[in-house]
């Protein structure tokens, strides 16, 4: 992808935003503060599907992708149990068994790597833009930035993070803090005695994510941007290489660009885009109740059971777990009682009552783990904006502010070249 210099700025028009999650809003927010004239649109709700029911974890600790050397093993565990947290659904999917083979040639050092290497740039300015946007007080979205407490049941997986914590040290200067088990607790005293100790990454923060989209969407109405819920993207109508407009379930709307921001749905698009997409569904759950007596103050993850605790000033978070089903709609049980069964090991008291939600997203996975940025084949001033995998959340802001960037054929605060899909 070229970048342009500064002295070759696009005058501001139209951008219609395909897609009300948090990347979509992301871009809207830096396409709108640039001068141009945003409408988003969203086949359910603006701020529904993942960007509602996540952990709400803003992580740039999260360097290093899934396409670890030890993946491999996982996914294969996953494949032969059924109740795993990591779960792959077998099924007659050609796309998923591509996928799946591509994810499985990147589980090695050098491809990991290079991966973090791309991640960590996002992760760093999302965060710079995060700390910007909440010290204007616009923002009531319960913003907090206690760090992140991994903590381990086990000796040996607590010792087996030391050369990943070496790594992250080392090469992107992300280290942890290793604690003992009285450490760990008294670091925080809702953990249960028993425990072998924890990591401990104090940059890290979190929010309410479904406050954070309203205060998100709030602000940029009343800049002037349009939202349109229940409008379903069917085609886009143009000339040549040029789409004039974006054919929709509520009638067609202009614009001089689009940008296709739907996540998990993006391979839904392939015929609209000119390519196949590869993003396979990840399911995740969550669990809101209110918070318990006995709450964490630090969001906590549970590494061998793949659990993620947030205690947010409302209420009280569960969450997490993989599931590769497609774009199956039922909540399973059985998975909710992983989450539930997973933080009992760790905490005094892990669950409370009301559930006020149970809840699934899908999560939109690449199989190198990096999302997808750039112009699609189809048009000249389509773009896609998708594939953000479990950190959709961290990404968002520099996302959108790399895209208002390349828009406006600015020169990138990013290097957007690892984004482009001509890589996949």
């Amino acid at each position: 992808m070229n970048q342009s210099s500064n002295s070759q700025v696009s005058a501001p028009g139209s951008v219609v935003s395909l897609g009300g999650g948090l990347i979509g809003v992301a871009s809207a927010a830096y396409l709108s503060q640039d001068g141009w004239q945003v409408t988003v649109i969203d086949r359910g709700t603006i701020g529904g599907a993942c960007s509602f029911g996540n952990c709400g974890l803003v992580c740039p600790s999260h360097v290093l992708p899934l396409t670890e050397p030890g993946a491999l093993k996982s996914a294969f565990k996953a494949l032969m149990t059924p109740t795993a947290p990591f779960r792959i659904k077998p099924r007659l999917d050609p796309s998923m068994w591509s996928w799946m083979l591509s994810f499985a040639r990147r589980c090695n050092t050098r491809d990991m790597l290079s991966a973090a290497h791309a991640i960590q740039p996002l992760l760093a300015s999302s965060m710079d833009e995060y700390q910007r946007m909440f010290s204007s007080g616009e923002f009531d979205c319960e913003w907090e930035k206690r760090g992140l407490l991994f903590a381990y049941q086990t000796r040996a997986a607590l010792n087996g993070y030391d050369d990943t914590n070496r790594l992250l040290a080392e090469t992107f200067n992300e280290p942890a803090t290793k604690l003992d088990a009285d450490a760990t607790i008294a670091m925080e005293p809702a953990l249960k005695p028993g425990i072998a100790g924890g990591w401990y990454y104090e940059h890290d923060g979190h929010l309410r994510p479904d406050r954070l989209m309203q205060a998100w969407r709030a602000q940029l109405s009343s800049r002037g941007v349009t939202f349109i819920e229940q409008c379903e993207l069917r085609d886009f109508a143009g000339d040549g290489k040029l789409a004039r407009q974006a054919q929709t379930s509520s009638g067609g709307l202009k614009a001089d660009r689009f940008l296709i921001a739907t996540g998990a749905w993006t391979p839904k698009l392939d015929r609209l885009i000119g390519r196949h997409i590869p993003i396979e569904p990840g399911k995740g759950y969550s669990i809101t109740m209110p918070r318990p007596k006995c709450c964490p103050r630090i969001p906590l993850i549970f590494p061998e059971h793949r659990v993620a605790v947030t205690p947010m000033q409302t209420g009280y978070r569960l969450g997490s777990i993989m599931e590769f089903a497609g774009y199956d709609e039922t909540i399973r049980p059985e998975r909710l009682d992983l989450l539930r069964q997973g933080a009992s090991h760790y905490l005094h008291e892990p669950h409370c009552e009301p559930e006020l939600q149970t809840w699934f997203g899908w999560r939109p996975m690449t199989y190198d783990s990096l999302p997808i940025i750039g112009r699609v084949p189809r048009f000249d001033n389509v773009w896609l904006a998708a594939g953000h995998n479990m950190l959709g959340l961290t990404m968002a802001p520099a996302t959108g502010k790399l895209v208002a960037e390349l828009f406006a054929g600015r020169t990138p605060h990013l290097d957007p070249k690892p984004y482009g899909l001509e890589r996949l």
